[in-house]
């Protein structure tokens, strides 16, 4: 599964989620089996090739109509701001869906 998170850098250890209007990189995380697998960053989200299924944004304001249009599950991460707790975030399910 292909989640996709606007960050504010392109250093895995580092970054932090951010606003949409605020993303310098996109990560793209492959998480298989309950595990992170890889992680990828692109500068424009056009570069992706991969089908991705969710996006996790900072909070509820940000504007993700077009990523609910390509059927994107858009999940609000309130507390979680890097990768790693994200993802342990996504795995326990603790962060909410957004609903189109």
């Amino acid at each position: 599964m292909f989640i996709l998170l606007p960050m504010d850098s392109d250093d895995v250890q580092e970054a932090s989620l951010v606003a949409l209007d605020d993303v310098k990189k996109w990560a793209l995380l492959n998480v298989e089996e309950g595990q992170l697998v890889e992680v990828r960053h692109y500068d424009d989200r056009s570069e992706i090739n991969e089908w991705v299924e969710a996006l996790v944004v900072i909070d509820e304001t940000q504007n993700v109509a077009e990523f609910l249009q390509e059927q994107m599950m858009v999940l609000v991460a309130h507390n979680q701001r890097d990768i790693d707790d994200i993802v342990e975030a996504y795995l326990f399910r603790e962060l909410h869906e957004i609903l189109g």
